[in-house]
């Protein structure tokens, strides 16, 4: 008895996370729309986790789905685990992150949790079809806000911004979703048993969520949602030919067939057509990311030099650091660190190694061979349209998140769908399901008993860690947008006391050297004892907590970075040995980042105000040649000959860089007060290569 309430209560915990997870969001804050659905996702997922553990107290009995798919996708953990702990000191960075970041391993861990509490929980056809119901209904309000957002932007609820803004994640995966939701519902139209008027409606909200689809204007949504189409219109008409066979009535696959239709014309027509909601409605989609091609240059890198287990979890912006390509550096992009690469499985497997590839390789390898022999035994026996709707929406979303850096959203429901999938193909067999009672054996019963207390145990504590480190996230939010150095200084002194990273180290560094450049600025005769006092509080914290960063990770280039900057401010001030050090952080920060020109001509910088123009010439020149384009470079270089009295090849410099910035007003003025000086003479400015 007691069991059977737990066990709702666990359903209902999952049932309302999964159903919610779409549309939830945190109104009026400061947090972003991803924070906070992941904090309702690990509380709620925890909730259900605690109560099913209970109720498994209550009737001594552990039952769980004889799924090959499941059994790989525990490999899949195991390795995050293993790539995890052997990643050396940026450890942290790979287990969880700075707030339950996606390529962790604990976000891994928890979206097998819910693959496998999913095929637990909704394994049975009446569970699955309300939980897709209920995604349908809230779906629906998803679109319909968005919707009505995109005509008031001011209902923004201080979250929203731009038009583009939503409270699912990107705007790209949006229309992503509105293909899962659009696929969705023609399973519904197509093969549940609806009333007319209910099918008019789905048709309906169809309709408009092809239309949603067209306002995003994203080609991948109409390439993959035209593909599933097709494959919904051919499952059909099968099971169409089986039914006729035996003298059914035949219903043609009318929505399938105008989905393919209304795809294949978006696909061909290119911006012609896909381009005309969008320009009426004044939408520009911005969103960039690495190519396929330079994350798999990347992956290739990785690979070479950790084989097995990769540099560990969460560590892509670290590994494009090291190994992105140099043509990078001629883009507007040279200076970005992406955290993803083209998709999110190419990321996820970009840094866990071979062994992380193999991994992924055999769960979805063995998930399409259990989907597809499913679905030609649902085609010969007309049942299990459940199984096979799930199959396929969580193959739409996994193949979407091949293509596309989707988020934590789209992956958590490509998941869920999977475990309901699993779910219902065990319910499905006679032997489908592991069953395991632990009362009537005192020594299964002290085993198991112990497991569940230990899994209770944990569970507790992450759902207590990941509160605090929510706590932390708002207070960050606070730092942020302090209005004043001292309102910053509490803020991320709360934010350090709840979590500790190394962005959260590193923004303490940027407040007291903020606050250091404050008290600098002023007069030196004017500096009273207090302020002295405060300049060498404000150094000093400044350099720890850029080394405190350097401690937690010593693999981000930023980290040394900001120790670099740290100490040339510093030397500006007339510490000693100052440039020195600020030197020796930066050649550690660009053994990190080889190829990027920014840090060469920091370094330049630094030998420049030690008086060497010899090196500092050198580095300039080691940042032209990784980016030809580059002003600053071109500007120091102008300078270091004008310091030298060299004007005709200050003013070259100098014409070659108004060459790439025309309209910089400042540098024509610069160029004018060379033209007036001795030795000077004029050039027209060298051809770009």
């Amino acid at each position: 008895m007691h069991s059977n309430v737990l066990d709702r209560i666990s359903f209902w915990s999952l049932f309302l996370v999964v159903v919610l997870l779409p549309v939830f969001f945190l109104p009026f804050t400061k947090l972003s729309v991803e924070t906070g659905k992941g904090f309702f996702f690990a509380i709620g997922l925890i909730i259900s986790i605690i109560f099913w553990i209970v109720a498994r107290f209550s009737d001594g009995k552990v039952s769980l789905p004889r799924s090959l798919p499941l059994l790989a996708g525990g490999g899949v953990v195991l390795v995050f685990l293993f790539s995890a702990f052997f990643s050396g000191t940026a450890s942290q960075i790979s287990f969880f992150g700075i707030m339950f970041d996606i390529g962790t391993f604990w976000f891994i861990f928890s979206a097998f949790l819910i693959l496998l509490m999913s095929s637990i929980i909704f394994g049975e056809p009446k569970n699955a079809r309300m939980l897709l119901f209920g995604i349908l209904l809230s779906s629906t309000v998803l679109l319909l806000f968005q919707g009505l957002h995109l005509f008031v932007p001011n209902l923004s609820l201080s979250v929203l911004a731009g038009k583009t803004d939503n409270i699912l994640g990107s705007w790209n995966g949006l229309g992503i979703f509105a293909g899962f939701y659009a696929l969705s519902a023609l399973f519904a139209i197509e093969f549940f048993p609806l009333v007319k008027k209910a099918k008019l409606v789905l048709g309906a909200l169809v309709i408009f969520s092809l239309l949603f689809i067209a306002v995003v204007n994203f080609i991948l949504v109409w390439e993959i949602l035209g593909v599933f189409a097709l494959l919904i219109f051919v499952y059909k008409v099968s099971t169409n030919s089986s039914k006729r066979a035996e003298g059914e009535k035949m219903n043609f696959p009318t929505f399938s067939f105008i989905i393919v239709l209304v795809s294949l014309l978006f696909i061909t027509s290119g911006q012609f057509i896909g381009g005309f909601l969008p320009g009426k409605l004044g939408i520009s989609n911005n969103e960039v990311s690495p190519s396929f091609i330079a994350t798999m240059s990347v992956t290739k890198s990785v690979l070479t030099d950790h084989p097995l287990l990769g540099i560990g979890p969460n560590r892509f912006d670290q590994a494009w650091a090291m190994y992105r390509p140099a043509v990078i550096n001629q883009t507007a992009f040279w200076d970005v660190v992406f955290n993803s690469g083209s998709g999110l499985l190419p990321t996820l497997t970009a840094t866990t190694g071979w062994l992380g590839i193999l991994a992924w390789l055999l769960f979805f390898f063995l998930f399409i061979a259990v989907g597809i022999k499913s679905l030609f035994s649902s085609i010969k026996n007309s049942v299990g349209l459940e199984t096979v709707s799930f199959f396929l929406l969580s193959l739409y979303l996994f193949c979407a998140s091949f293509f596309y850096a989707t988020g934590t959203v789209l992956f958590l429901m490509a998941m869920i769908f999977g475990g309901v999938f699993i779910g219902l193909v065990a319910s499905s067999h006679k032997n489908g399901e592991i069953s395991i009672s632990f009362f009537d054996d005192h020594r299964k019963s002290f085993f198991f008993l112990l497991l569940l207390v230990l899994l209770l145990i944990v569970s507790a504590a992450t759902g207590f860690n990941y509160i605090q480190r929510f706590a932390s996230v708002s207070f960050f939010s606070k730092t942020l947008v302090a209005s004043n150095i001292a309102d910053a200084e509490f803020a991320i002194g709360k934010t350090l006391a709840l979590n500790s990273n190394d962005l959260y180290f590193r923004t303490y560094s940027q407040i007291y050297l903020a606050k250091l450049n404050s008290i600098a600025s002023k007069e030196s005769s004017s500096l009273s004892d207090t302020d002295k006092a405060n300049l060498q509080t404000s150094l000093d914290q400044a350099i720890n907590a850029a080394r405190l960063a350097i401690t937690y990770n010593p693999k981000n280039y930023l980290n040394f970075q900001m120790l670099g900057s740290v100490f040339q401010t510093a030397g500006l001030i007339g510490v000693k040995d100052a440039y020195g050090k600020a030197l020796e952080t930066y050649q550690t920060a660009s053994t990190l980042n080889p190829l990027n020109p920014g840090i060469k001509l920091a370094i330049a910088s630094v030998y420049s105000a030690m008086g060497d123009a010899k090196a500092a010439k050198d580095y300039a020149n080691q940042a032209l040649t990784l980016k030809p384009d580059y002003i600053d470079a071109l500007i120091t270089l102008s300078q270091l000959a004008k310091s030298e009295g060299d004007y005709s090849a200050a003013l070259s410099y100098a014409q070659t860089a108004l060459s790439y910035a025309p309209a910089d007003s400042n540098l024509i003025k610069y160029i004018d007060s060379l033209k007036g000086t001795p030795g000077s003479v004029p050039t027209p400015p060298p051809a770009k290569q």
